[in-house]
């Protein structure tokens, strides 16, 4: 049977049908909760149960290390009974705002040795409204998707840029060294959640690990084009030099931007190699470089081991846990609304 969920202090209801997570429901409902992965990785959708009992979907965990003790993950959830939620942010969006397109590749060129910069465009006239960070879905054939975060920022709204690592053996990846300018493909957008408050003025730390890029450079780009005033620092964290793909964008900011700070982090690299760079994880770089964090923001971009020690290091810098965003990268098909 279908249960009714309430937010707590506030007019928003809608129903959870049995075998759906209480994120998929307030989603669909037009309910937009913080969110990444979906998996139960990144606890961007972690939040309370302030009325009723819920279970794990087909018996999974509801918790991770992320969450307090009286949290749970939304997307891990599904209620067992009427529910009252008090979930960390809340808002209403339009759930007819998410569209799809086909679209035509424009160009593909290889910036490193395994990322494809895939720039895609929508059909003559059409526009794409999303929010800076947040990603696309790729349907494929067999009716799975694959997710991709829109390095371009809003404003750019005829099209897509999508920088693509090549896993060994992925389903799409290993197809985009092949595609070629007027390729088609099906996409669907927007997804994901940065929960960045454009009215915080806060110093913002960036911590992304390799293609983790795509999303800041959206969030920058779109700071930059409104002319946000905020001290930002970015560690990107590569294995050297070469993964460094779009190094321009970043000496663009560092001329436009006067409270810009860059940190390469070269886990590959021994500290002698390295010039003008840290030698070390991005977790390492943030503790090196940044040893307090109170009164900041962080987002963190990059695998879910990668999130989990920036995630650590954060905290014992002082950086208090809301203001931690992470954008987890899990391989694999995407969690699709129920």
């Amino acid at each position: 049977m279908k249960h009714r969920i309430s937010i707590e202090a506030a007019d928003a209801t809608f129903d959870c049908a049995p075998g759906q997570s209480l994120l998929d429901a307030a989603l669909r409902a037009g309910i937009d909760l913080p969110y990444s992965c979906r998996k139960g990785v990144c606890g961007s959708c972690v939040g309370r149960i302030a009325v009723g009992e819920v279970m794990g979907l087909n018996g999974v965990a509801i918790r991770n290390e992320t969450c307090m003790p009286d949290q749970v993950l939304y997307c891990m959830c599904t209620p067992a009974s009427d529910l009252v939620l008090q979930p960390v942010l809340w808002s209403r969006v339009d759930p007819s705002a998410r569209k799809t397109f086909t679209v035509r590749v424009y160009s593909n060129e290889l910036v490193a040795p395994d990322v494809s910069l895939l720039r895609l465009r929508l059909p003559a006239g059409q526009r794409a409204k999303f929010k800076a960070g947040q990603y696309l879905q790729i349907l494929l054939d067999d009716g799975s998707t694959r997710s991709y975060s829109m390095a371009n920022p809003p404003q750019e709204s005829d099209g897509a840029t999508l920088h693509i690592r090549h896993v060994p053996g992925g389903r799409f990846s290993a197809q985009v060294a092949q595609l070629a300018p007027g390729d088609t493909l099906q996409v669907e957008l927007p997804f994901g959640n940065v929960a960045l408050r454009e009215d915080d003025t806060r110093p913002i730390v960036f911590i992304a690990g390799g293609t983790g890029f795509a999303p800041v450079k959206s969030i920058l780009d779109d700071m930059l084009k409104r002319r946000v005033k905020r001290p930002v620092t970015l560690i990107w964290g590569t294995r050297d030099a070469r993964g460094l793909y779009l190094r321009r964008a970043v000496d663009r900011w560092q001329k436009q931007w006067p409270d810009f700070r860059f940190i390469p982090a070269f886990s590959d690299l021994p500290a002698q190699d390295v010039v003008e760079a840290f030698a070390g994880r991005v977790d390492q770089a943030l503790r090196a470089h940044c040893p307090d964090l109170s009164g900041h923001e962080v987002y963190c971009c990059g695998s879910p081991p990668m999130v989990a020690t920036v995630r650590a290091a954060a905290a014992d810098s002082g950086l208090a846990s809301p203001d931690f965003h992470a954008d987890v990268f899990v391989p694999g098909p995407s969690a699709q609304p129920a």
